[in-house]
């Protein structure tokens, strides 16, 4: 059987890059057309110009941590409960809705592989007539419903086992014998190590696919020795698979229904490959049609292919949070604000604030790359500070190159009180 899902993979990353632009375009004429927040948002875009990485890179970010905020405000505005981002209502082509911590609703549109995630699980060695057993919650939360949808439309039986009940997930498992397992990392350790207290042998367990939280090289080098091999999916509600493991556990390949971005935290700027940065997605969903999207995550580009023959980009995984949002003498100060100082200065190559300083002495300085020094411009920058943050801030002049590519625009050296 191929190791490979389908010939999109493999494909040359000029085939690919110019079906991904022509289904940018299309998807942005659909966003502005059947969507009324993008109708607004996209009000003054000429969709069919929007078939290059760059014109995409000119158009806003919508961050997922003012989704809620845009949900009730396009609620009161426009009726619906998705804000106004969602082609269409209850109803035929949609099957499910979803409520995520927030509140943020999430629609699911027509398909059992909508979600995409049979991809991941085709990587992980997932294979038609397996059994899967399904940790994920199906309760209000999309994750279990991503899983057994994606493993249906993969060919495999799902058992929909959620979360909780530890002892009685043993016994089904030792009953059914699944070969593979979706859910948590944590989660499938404590089952391990309650079946093992119970003497009861998981052999059949061969395969397992997280998601929801990170797998350290230690937690999967100790599911090694239980005879099961571990992979991750990288996915959310709101865009499905972003990426996943292969058996070369070399980075995450990029599904191939999405354009992924990685901008400085507070930007819609792309950075450089090997650069961390926050991770923006543009998918083709029909019913949901997100465009830059920017998840609150941060990775960054890998160069080079997978060496399982997948040729589209890889990113690292996940490698923090871009909301660097901190308190400074009582008041809040966002990445996006740094980047709004910045941009006043054409001047300023790259910024980034540090806080340090004890209760009662918080200390701002901040610090921004630039090819030409002088008092003059430091005196500005630290007026532009107080004018946007309402807070003082020391400025330190530095050579282009001298800030760490770390993903950070804000760093706190303060201790947590």
């Amino acid at each position: 059987m191929s190791e490979h899902f389908d010939h999109l993979e493999t494909r040359s990353q000029a085939e690919r890059e110019a079906y991904l632009m022509k289904a940018l375009a299309r998807q942005v004429e659909h966003a502005r057309r059947h969507t009324t927040a993008y109708a607004d948002i996209l009000k003054d875009v000429d969709p069919a110009a929007i078939n290059t990485r760059e014109a995409l890179a000119q158009l806003p970010v919508t961050r997922k941590h003012e989704l809620i905020a845009l949900q009730r405000q396009g609620r009161e505005l426009h009726g619906g409960p998705f804000g106004g981002f969602c082609s269409i209502g209850y109803g035929p082509g949609m099957s499910r809705v979803f409520a995520s911590p927030g509140p943020i609703y999430e629609p699911e549109g027509e398909g059992r592989g909508s979600w995409r995630v049979a991809r991941a699980m085709h990587a992980a060695g997932f294979r038609r007539g397996d059994l899967i057993h399904n940790a994920f919650s199906y309760h209000l939360t999309p994750a279990g419903a991503i899983m057994e949808s994606s493993a249906i439309s993969l060919g495999c039986t799902v058992l929909p086992a959620g979360t909780g009940q530890t002892e009685l997930q043993v016994q089904t498992m030792a009953d059914l014998g699944p070969q593979a397992y979706v859910g948590t990392p944590s989660f499938l350790k404590i089952v391990l190590e309650r079946a093992a207290d119970m003497g009861v042998p998981l052999s059949s367990l061969k395969r397992a696919l997280f998601s929801g939280e990170a797998c350290s090289q230690s937690l999967r080098g100790w599911f090694q020795e239980q005879g099961i091999s571990a992979f991750q999916a990288y996915a959310t509600a709101d865009l499905g698979l972003i990426a996943y493991e292969t058996q070369a556990l070399e980075g995450m390949v990029l599904d191939e229904n999405l354009v992924l971005e990685i901008v400085r935290p507070g930007t819609g700027e792309p950075v450089a490959v090997g650069e961390i940065g926050e991770v923006v997605v543009t998918t083709f969903n029909p019913t949901y049609p997100l465009i830059r999207f920017a998840t609150g995550d941060l990775s960054a580009f890998l160069p080079g292919q997978c060496p399982t023959g997948r040729t589209n980009l890889r990113i690292e995984g996940w490698l923090g949070r871009a909301d660097q949002t901190t308190k400074v003498r009582g008041m809040f100060v966002h990445p996006t604000q740094v980047a709004s100082i910045s941009e006043r200065f054409s001047e300023i190559r790259r910024a980034k604030l540090v806080v340090s300083g004890e209760m009662g002495t918080d200390h701002m300085l901040f610090q921004v790359e630039v090819s030409r020094p002088s008092e003059e411009l430091e005196q500005r920058i630290q007026e532009a500070i107080r004018e946007v943050t309402k807070l003082r801030a020391e400025v330190a002049l530095l050579v282009p190159g001298a800030l760490p590519e770390d993903g950070k625009t804000i760093e706190d050296l303060r201790r947590h009180r």
